[in-house]
């Protein structure tokens, strides 16, 4: 064996590209991002020390140019997480040339270079006659491969490399297996080789490798069975003969020609094996990884199970089967094949007593000899195999009981049993579970059903072809045979027919094959509250759910909602792609949704009625306003407060999506209310897209709502979601309107709130004599309706007027009062708000010890909150605190943290904030080129109008570096 050439001592960094693309700092797993990001560092990593230019990097990696140009946003990415020890730009693995970028390759190991080491090792024990050592290293060099290489990523120059590397693994694999021919290593080489072989389209080179191993086995009509083959496959597929070197390996093998086979010692034939295994025909699809489990070695003193499961239609059987032909030639004594019939249609399943009479007649036993007793005919199938070595395949079994009398008993046999079920009653040495294919590889298989030059021509249909067909193997091949039997069809026909949900069920059907009657079965074979549970699913708002949803549906509780889940689950109806969180495939959802259809309407309206009330009920009680906007309902129990409320809204799916389902199922009072609900958690969070969407969805519907002060208080909504953006010209007037709309119909909270709204535009935009007075009204009105959140916001505002006109202690008491009252009131969210003005206003001042403490305990609420805005606020000025307290790395840290908390959505002036007190950060460093790059960066993303705070801050920061420079 070759060991790890110090890769882990003595680099730095560490990447694979002869798999998933991969890197290590260390011990430590890097995460690289979107697959674009990392295409981006393939293809420098491929090209080490040589500079790649924008061109070629965009020309490389991209279809057509990309709308923006995200190359350098990709590349900082990778810095940032590359440089994990904080080198500066110019010092990153990264290398900015003119016009481009180069990967600096010192220090860091690449599989690809130790690949080459490795085969170089190998190539001379090959030359030296070494061929023990030649087959281990060669096997060492392939050990480096853990898949396809640079597994997912896009782009030609990535599709140019992959092709190369497979190539490469082939070649070696090919000059290990003919050192292993030498050796007389036949059975090595055939079961390497059966597999290959039987890929699409064929390699000769391999074939000719097989029938020579076959050869030297003893087994001559099944290496001239391998040219027949090999030669249908060739003439079907490519239209051509095989090539010179497969004729001459045929006619030698005729010939019994020892010597030009390269067989020095040829092995008797053995005696024929039983061997029921269905054929195979094309290529296994998407299932590498699983097929990679089912293929493993098993334990040769004891029986091995191995259970497959999955969704109706996924390929179990295929799966099976093919593994079983890779697994045969390792069982001497027969490869038996069952079908049990537990889900065939018009078909009973088989009986335990029946299935044991066929394994008996198999492996000899005469039908006069055997019992009638289960138990007794157990007993025999465990005596006649006690000695036999037996592949055994049991498909499409119905349940654990089922299976368990066909075990056999000889050390070292295998059996493989496909079920929808999850048998969990199976003690079983691995499961496999299957669920749809990748979107890649359901196109590869339309793709090859229905002929590369159709598919190529009409790519994107093929694609929405492989989504209708919830890219199950079932539908997929139903659908590509449509495709073969009609050839005057385009993708784009099927499509069509296949979009409405009402008929893509029925158009998925295939002589005896049928995705409708494969769910009508397993649905059938439920209990009945099973079944309930099963269509009542058809309503779910969201794709994904969980036990409290389902329990709203149901109006049960969550842990009865939660058993009937996992029994769906153990039937293959029902995906857990995490714990306690569930979801359909697509085509049983279509399935659930008609059966949902057939439902009682009172019944249906009660179950969506009761599960947008749950999505009205978590919105309010994880927002910060509190009893006077929306008082939240009593006797639901579901949550315990805000947090609880929040981390399940976080794991809900499409909020905006679900207002609209509520407001299609003319649920207007309830669409609002969500929506209404929402906005204060989804500010937090600076989803503001999704608050704008969920609200412009519900507005319309306010005015057909029972609850008439959902006419004003979605028009404040909306101004406050564009005030938290920085729109305030869009905000003033969504407040306007709801002033004049709160005014109309007497609703001081919403007064209040929109009064409040628009003085805070005021204050922000400089007009300080309308925001004082404003101010002071909406703290009264606040008084007066009892709203804690908006008293709150009145009396920081008072604080911050306060503290701009140098009153520094008149602003900590403003803010004093402002943290009594969110004390008082117990809201994490207020207090983390307060803490941060306080800590702002003293930093200012010079109190940077106090300053820290009130900034700390500011972003320990703010995360508890997931209040992103407020995360990167308090993280950057509780680094200038650290760095006036001396604690410089404290201060990058912290800084840092604030830059990566910045998302899409996070208003420049922020940004421009975190940016200038990093760049001070730098300066104190002795980095002034590190802070010039975040002084430019505010001054040309604000321009010349931008906000003058941040942009003197940056003019003062570069006149910084200048004179930082200028002394260094």
């Amino acid at each position: 064996m070759i060991d790890d050439g110090g890769i882990v001592s003595e680099a730095r960094l560490r990447f694979e590209v002869l798999g998933p693309l991969r890197a290590w700092h260390g011990e430590k797993r890097l995460d690289l991002g979107p697959v674009r990001q990392q295409a981006v560092l393939a293809a420098l990593l491929l090209r080490p020390d040589v500079t790649v230019s924008h061109y070629e990097l965009t020309d490389g990696l991209w279809e057509k140019p990309p709308e923006s140009n995200v190359l350098p946003v990709y590349v900082r990415r990778l810095r940032q997480c590359l440089d994990t020890s904080g080198e500066k730009p110019r010092d990153s693995v990264i290398v900015s040339d003119r016009g481009g970028y180069r990967f600096a390759s010192g220090g860091v190991r690449l599989d690809v270079a130790r690949l080459e080491e490795v085969a170089d090792v190998a190539s001379a024990a090959e030359d030296a006659g070494d061929l023990v050592a030649a087959v281990n290293t060669f096997a060492d060099a392939l050990r480096l491969f853990h898949g396809e290489p640079l597994t997912g990523l896009p782009g030609a120059f990535v599709q140019g490399e992959r092709r190369r590397l497979e190539e490469r693994r082939l070649l070696l694999l090919s000059r290990k297996l003919r050192a292993q021919l030498k050796l007389g290593r036949f059975d090595e080489v055939i079961g390497e080789l059966s597999a290959l072989v039987a890929a699409d389209p064929p390699s000769e080179p391999l074939a000719a490798l097989l029938m020579r191993a076959l050869y030297g086995g003893g087994r001559q009509a099944e290496a001239l069975e391998v040219f027949t083959e090999v030669r249908e496959r060739l003439i079907d597929q490519l239209g051509v003969e095989p090539g010179e070197e497969l004729r001459q390996v045929q006619e030698a093998v005729l010939r019994g020609d020892d010597a030009q086979l390269g067989v020095t010692q040829r092995r008797e034939t053995p005696r024929r094996i039983r061997n029921e295994l269905p054929a195979t025909s094309g290529e296994l699809v998407g299932r590498d990884r699983e097929l990679a489990v089912l293929v493993e070695e098993g334990d040769p003193e004891a029986v091995s199970v191995d259970a497959v499961d999955g969704v109706p239609g996924a390929g179990k059987t295929t799966l099976a089967v093919r593994a079983a032909h890779r697994l045969r030639e390792s069982y001497p004594d027969g490869a038996l094949f069952v079908d049990l019939h537990g889900y065939t249609e018009g078909r009973e399943p088989v009986t335990p007593e029946r299935a044991l009479r066929r394994l008996l007649r198999a492996v000899g036993v005469e039908d006069g000899v055997m019992p009638d007793d289960l138990d007794e005919l157990a007993a025999s199938w465990r005596a006649a195999t006690a000695n036999l070595r037996l592949l055994l395949v049991l498909d499409n079994a119905e349940s654990a009981g089922q299976v368990r009398p066909l075990l056999p008993s000889g050390p070292g046999s295998r059996v493989l049993v496909t079920s929808r079920r999850r048998l969990s009653g199976l003690d079983a040495d691995r499961r496999v579970s299957l669920g749809a294919l990748g979107l890649e590889e359901a196109e590869r298989l339309l793709g090859r059903i229905v002929g590369a030059p159709r598919a190529e021509g009409e790519r994107f249909a093929v694609r929405a072809l492989a989504g209708l067909c919830g890219r199950l193997p079932l539908a997929l091949r139903i659908a590509g045979a449509r495709l073969q039997n009609r050839p005057m069809w385009t993708f784009k026909d099927l499509v069509d027919r296949m979009s409405d949900d009402e008929r893509r069920l029925g158009e998925l059907t295939a002589e005896d094959r049928s995705v409708e009657v494969a769910l009508r079965l397993s649905y059938e074979q439920l209990r009945p509250a099973e079944q309930d549970a099963f269509s009542v699913l058809g309503l779910s708002p969201t794709p994904e759910f969980d036990n409290l949803s389902v329990a709203a549906l149901l109006a049960c509780s969550p842990a009865e909602a939660e058993r009937r889940l996992e029994s769906l689950v153990d039937a293959s109806l029902v995906q857990e792609p995490a714990s306690g969180r569930y979801r359909l495939h697509d085509l049983v959802a279509v399935y659930a949704r008609r059966l949902a259809g057939d439902m009682p309407e009172d019944v249906v309206e009660a179950a969506r009625e009761r599960v947008y009330g749950l999505y009205v009920s978590a919105a309010r009680q994880a927002s910060e306003w509190g009893v006077a906007r929306f008082p939240v309902e009593t006797g639901r129990g579901l949550f315990t407060g805000q947090r609880d409320a929040s981390a399940w809204l976080d794991a809900a799916g499409d909020l905006p999506d679900v207002v609209t389902q509520a407001a299609e199922a003319g649920l207007d009072d309830l669409a609002c209310s969500i929506a209404e609900g929402l906005v204060d958690y989804l500010a937090r969070q600076q989803r503001y897209h999704e608050c704008r969407t969920a609200l412009q969805v519900a507005l319309p519907l306010a005015e057909r709502a029972e609850d008439e002060r959902l006419i004003s208080s979605l028009r404040f909504c909306l101004g406050y979601a564009y005030a938290m953006q920085g729109q305030l010209d869009r905000a003033r007037g969504w407040f306007d309107d709801a002033l004049r709309a709160g005014q109309a119909s007497g609703d001081r909270g919403v007064e209040a709130r929109a009064l409040g709204g628009l003085t805070m535009a005021d204050l922000i935009e400089g007009h300080h004599e309308r925001a004082i007075p404003g101010m002071e009204r909406v703290i009264a009105m606040a008084e007066e309706v009892g709203d804690r959140w908006i008293a709150e916001r009145a009396m920081s505002a008072l604080g911050y007027l306060a503290y701009l006109r140098g009153e520094h202690e008149d602003a900590l008491a403003h803010l004093g009062r402002a943290r009594e009252l969110s004390e008082e009131i117990g809201s994490p969210g207020m207090l983390a708000r307060v803490l941060c003005h306080s800590g702002t206003v003293r930093l200012e001042i010079g109190r940077f010890a106090e300053a820290a403490l009130d900034l700390r305990r500011s972003v320990e609420l703010a995360e508890e909150t997931t209040d992103g805005l407020l995360i990167a606020t308090g993280l950057a000025r509780l680094g200038a605190a650290e760095l006036e307290l001396g604690n410089l790395g404290a201060a990058f840290e912290l800084q840092r943290r604030a830059l990566t908390a910045v998302t899409e959505e996070t208003i420049v002036g922020m940004e421009s904030e975190i940016r200038n007190r990093l760049g001070r950060t730098h300066l104190a460093a002795g980095e002034p080129m590190a802070a010039r790059e975040h002084f430019e960066w505010v001054l040309t993303t604000l321009g010349p109008d931008g906000d003058p705070l941040q942009r003197t801050l940056a003019l003062e920061g570069l006149d910084l570096t200048r004179q930082s420079a200028r002394r260094r």
